[in-house]
């Protein structure tokens, strides 16, 4: 079953090709270069970029060049039409600053002025931005480092990545607006992500929160309210492709087999009320209940489990790892969004990196800092680079993805987690098999139910992140680009099985600068804003800080290079000394994006 929530209604890139209004001679000569460097760029977008459900993303472009306000207007108009959520403008030349530039102070937007002597591109681009700043509508402003020729219709290097990048996160932006995060349960053991602000939801990512308690999913269970074929088709699924591990219950605290099957058949059950209620389904309207096939319209949810439910029935584990992932009975598939504990802040960071990546996420508790020395103390075993400062264990009890056992590999044969229609069977097979199912701790869960264990594979390239909520503050985020460490067996049992060996391990060594927190392994571990963080595959820290700067969340920790840093024009005007500072002054300036 294909998530409607990325399937349907995808807002587009709208491309607004800007041009010297003055005819007579010099609208007349820019009319093809200007048209054409349009759709390049068009042409550029649908090759490299995917929306979440596998299509490529589709460009408009206005109907004609833009040189006053009145194509400027009949442009919006219909970009209006189109559901157009991404701004692009380019021009070769000299245009109406003013009179040229997009109003819409809800889209994101950029500029590319073409890098040329022929015309004064750069000029324009200046000056629109110029204008831009001080209507108080940021765009990015995109200036290829190259001189061109005025014939050149080839995008330089440089300024494709600005593109895609900007647009990507664009795109993020539009998708997120108007979607819902389903809150399923309150607050988790105290849990502060867990305590949901709709403000935040509402003002700075445009989405609404809707909450429904644990007793609907509970309701629908003694009620059969759920495809009962599907459903046996998922437990058969189940059955073959995910096998049980060791019981690591004392003996006197294990539940018997006919308990233990009865979780599997609830945990399965779970999944696909929890899916139902986040997106609804058809099927429900058939079997006569028209209000619940509805869904929530969500595109992220959070699952409270603990203890409120977890006391009395099996936990959301397998439901949260099935579902985050990127394949089940049906097949490979986009990943639904589901966050452990209903840490909703962790949810939202979920979302960011699978809007930006188009792949899973793995869901972490932030653990436990090793050192080099109590490695060693503990293990005999001397850590190497990436890990010579030690080491962050990334563990939880099992909403995280199994694409997250780090079995799909790249195009170099490197570990990674892919978007769902570049996975192969083979890959599928072997997440579902480089992991086990433990019966789940009952000291923790007296509901009984199943937690997953694997062990990601080191070597692949990742980013984690944290969004924060702050008083007086709002929204923050914190990203730290490392790689996932592989560690030998003995000592990654000796390590791991010190806390509960039923939960997925990923062991992380963030890449260290020498600088501020990213001095050390130890204070990255020891400035992390909360108990939680997300994994995203890829060095992808440049799109999360592109993205926050859309939403106007500031980042206060990151390890990005300066190079690969693209905010927008405007934040130039906070600051250029001290460009994390200047984003917290941009940020508090604007405000959320949507007031």
């Amino acid at each position: 079953m294909m998530n409607p929530m990325i399937s349907k209604n995808l807002p587009k890139v709208g491309i607004r090709p800007t041009i010297d209004g003055r005819l007579g001679g010099v609208r007349e000569s820019l009319e093809d270069q200007t048209m054409g460097q349009a759709r390049a760029v068009a042409e550029l977008i649908a090759k490299h970029l995917r929306y979440p459900n596998g299509e490529p993303v589709v460009a408009v472009i206005a109907d004609t060049c833009i040189g006053g306000v009145a194509e400027a207007s009949a442009c919006a108009e219909k970009f209006r039409r189109e559901n157009v959520g991404v701004s692009l403008t380019v021009t070769p030349c000299w245009c109406y600053g003013s009179e040229t530039m997009d109003m819409d102070p809800l889209i994101p937007k950029a500029v590319w002025g073409f890098n040329g002597t022929e015309r004064p591109g750069a000029v324009y681009l200046a000056a629109v931005l110029a204008g831009h700043t001080q209507k108080g509508l940021p765009a990015f402003g995109i200036y290829g480092k190259d001189v061109q020729e005025a014939g050149d219709r080839e995008i330089p290097a440089d300024v494709a990545e600005k593109i895609l990048s900007f647009v990507q996160c664009g795109l993020a932006v539009s998708i997120m607006r108007g979607k819902a995060y389903l809150s399923i349960g309150g607050t988790s053991m105290g849990i502060a992500g867990s305590v949901v602000d709709p403000s935040f939801w509402e003002r700075w990512l445009g989405m609404r929160v809707e909450a429904v308690d644990m007793t609907e999913v509970a309701g629908r269970l003694r009620k059969g309210s759920y495809d009962e074929a599907e459903y046996e088709k998922a437990l058969a699924w189940v059955k073959e492709h995910c096998p049980e591990g060791k019981n690591y219950n004392e003996p006197e605290k294990q539940r018997s087999r006919a308990e233990l099957d009865e979780d599997w058949e609830t945990s399965v059950k779970m999944s696909l009320i929890i899916r139902d209620l986040m997106v609804g389904n058809p099927r429900l309207a058939e079997m006569g209940l028209g209000e619940q096939a509805h869904g929530h319209q969500a595109i992220a949810a959070g699952f409270q489990g603990q203890r409120q439910w977890t006391d009395h029935f099996p936990n959301g584990d397998f439901p949260e790892a099935i579902l985050n992932s990127s394949f089940d009975w049906n097949g490979r598939r986009a990943p639904y969004i589901l966050a452990t504990e209903n840490d909703a802040m962790n949810g939202a960071g979920m979302l960011f990196g699978y809007l930006l990546t188009n792949t899973a996420q793995i869901f972490a508790d932030l653990r436990t800092y090793w050192s080099p020395a109590a490695v060693e103390r503990v293990t005999g075993h001397t850590l190497q680079d990436p890990a010579a400062d030690g080491l962050l264990h990334l563990i939880n009890s099992g909403p995280a993805a199994l694409d997250g056992s780090g079995r799909q590999s790249d195009a170099k044969g490197c570990p990674t987690m892919k978007p769902f229609w570049e996975i192969s069977d083979d890959e599928a097979k072997a997440c579902l098999e480089a992991t086990t199912w433990h019966a789940s701790m009952t000291e923790y869960f007296p509901g009984g139910g199943w937690s997953t264990r694997f062990k990601t594979r080191g070597g692949m390239a990742s980013t984690m992140i944290r969004l924060n909520l702050s008083a007086h503050l709002g929204p923050c985020l914190q990203i730290a680009e490392g790689t996932t460490v592989e560690l030998p067996d003995e000592v990654h049992d000796a390590l791991d099985q010190r806390t509960n060996p039923t939960w997925p391990t990923t062991w992380f060594a963030p890449r260290l600068t020498g600088e501020g927190v990213f001095r050390s392994t130890y204070e990255v571990m020891n400035n992390w804003g909360a108990n939680h963080c997300v994994l995203t595959a890829g060095h992808v820290g440049h799109l999360y800080i592109t993205l926050a700067s859309m939403l106007r969340i500031p980042v206060y920790m990151h390890n990005v290079p300066a190079d690969r840093i693209f905010r927008p024009a405007s934040w130039r005007t906070f600051g250029t000394a001290e460009p994390e500072s200047a984003d917290f002054r941009a940020c508090s300036a604007y405000g959320p994006l949507y007031g």
